[in-house]
């Protein structure tokens, strides 16, 4: 079966049938996304699907804004239109690969907004890569399932004004969004390559004469991902290869839809939620399995601090377990604390207290808040802090009496000042403003299940 053949079976299956109008494709110039870019031309073009190219140029080597115009000039030779998304705000601190790879996300969801899917190039060699590093980390049953075929995009913290973009501007958004989080249609982020390997993807193009560029950092042993790349590719007495690797991965899917849906069947039993916190019945959650238990409280953690990604296995088997025991822990910028209502899940305030804007309109705070009202023009918008805590017993009652979150979790909670002074408090009775609680990964219970 050709290469064609398999790429439009393959995308046929991750559309489950439907007929999009509008897909984007990520194609940074290498040759994994160089092919999925001419596979989804051919593709697209009998259907008469609209495809649009983006390139993020990280400005991290000279070499980046070449390879952004050689995959402008292949875009156009196919007709396609293409934009370069520059990434242009780090700051200098923390692992630049996870800022690069948010960035990434962040850039290309913004631009994405009038598209019905995006599709990026992650190879059968890709999967095998991922599955093998969390596998020498130890990772449970959502690491070993590696990358999933198709995710919905995730929804980043997303800056006030738009990406810089050079080339052909994305199309008009569709009304599936508003810049605050409040989500009408989120388009999935398909991987139609996993399947395949990467050296047959390269031979497909030697014989089409396509270049791709080559990122001198892939060889660059200091990063993980290229390790696992190079051991894989060396052999090794266990055996241990690409395609076994990859089928682990989708067998541990498996494993993980069923956890998935028994986690779901045990929140609706021991979960509330509370101004944005996750309380489980402290006996009910101790009584459950083991990777149940762990999966659970591992979603709470992403759910509340609107997290891509798990925080690791030994570090939650750990936090977990001091949890339990009765003693307060953090995780994943999360406090957890056993009391009489339960086990809590709330926003650590280390983690929010540098957050700060101005307020000039409806402003979205923590990825997950909604602050909005006539009177705050012009507030600070910031967590509320031990200072405003201790001015806002003077000023406000809560909404509910007796049900106001614990101090630890209040000290997160948004608050609007006016030259130091707490305007309003919004989880209580007096504030003049609106709080509207807008999670992007949705409702608990219902993100429980991967999509």
């Amino acid at each position: 079966m050709s290469l064609e053949t398999r790429f439009a079976d393959r995308m046929s299956w991750l559309l489950e049938g439907a007929a999009p109008e509008r897909i984007g494709v990520a194609v940074s110039g290498g040759s994994d996304s160089t092919a999925l870019m001419h596979l989804t031309a051919d593709w697209a073009k009998s259907r008469g699907i609209a495809v649009y190219i983006a390139t993020v140029d990280h400005g991290l080597r000279p070499e980046a804004a070449a390879e952004a115009r050689q995959v402008r000039a292949q875009a156009e030779a196919l007709g396609l239109s293409h934009a370069t998304l520059r990434w242009e705000n780090w700051d200098g601190k923390g692992n630049l690969q996870d800022a690069a790879r948010r960035a990434r996300r962040r850039l290309l969801w913004i631009w994405s907004m009038g598209l019905d899917h995006v599709l990026t190039g992650h190879t059968m060699d890709d999967q095998a890569e991922t599955v093998l590093r969390n596998l020498a980390r130890g990772s449970g049953v959502a690491g070993l399932s590696g990358m999933a075929d198709s995710v919905v995009l995730p929804v980043p913290e997303l800056a006030d004004r738009p990406p810089p973009v050079e080339g052909v501007a994305p199309p008009p958004p569709r009304p599936r969004s508003d810049c605050l989080g409040g989500i009408s249609h989120r388009p999935k982020l398909l991987r139609p390559l996993l399947e395949m390997r990467r050296e047959e993807l390269r031979d497909w193009l030697r014989n089409r004469a396509v270049a791709w560029s080559d990122d001198p950092s892939n060889e660059d042993s200091r990063f993980d991902r290229v390790r696992a790349r190079k051991a894989l590719a060396g052999g090794n007495a266990l055996g241990l290869s690409v395609e076994g690797l990859a089928e682990t991965a989708r067998r541990q899917r498996r494993a993980r839809e069923a956890l998935e849906r028994r986690a779901q069947e045990a929140a609706e039993r021991l979960v509330r939620i509370q101004h944005g916190d996750v309380i489980f019945d402290r006996d009910g959650l101790a009584a459950l399995e083991v990777e149940t238990r762990l999966h659970l409280v591992a979603h709470a953690l992403r759910w509340v601090s609107s997290s891509e990604y798990r925080p690791r296995l030994t570090s939650l088997e750990g936090a977990l377990k001091e949890t339990l025991a009765g003693r307060a822990t953090t995780l994943h910028g999360c406090g957890m604390r056993a009391g009489r209502d339960g086990i809590r899940v709330f926003r650590e305030f280390n983690a929010v207290s540098g957050l700060s804007s101005v307020v000039d309109g409806p402003t979205r705070w923590d990825n997950r808040w909604l602050v909005s009202g006539p009177e705050i023009q012009g507030c600070e918008l910031r967590a509320a802090g031990e200072d405003g805590l201790l001015q806002m017993r003077k000023l406000f009652d809560p909404i509910t009496p007796g049900e106001a979150p614990p101090h630890a979790s209040l000290l997160a909670a948004p608050a609007l000042f006016r030259d130091g002074k707490l305007v309003a408090l919004p989880l209580f009775r007096g504030a003049v403003c609106e709080l509207e609680f807008r999670p992007p990964m949705g409702g608990f219970i219902e993100s429980l299940l991967s999509r």
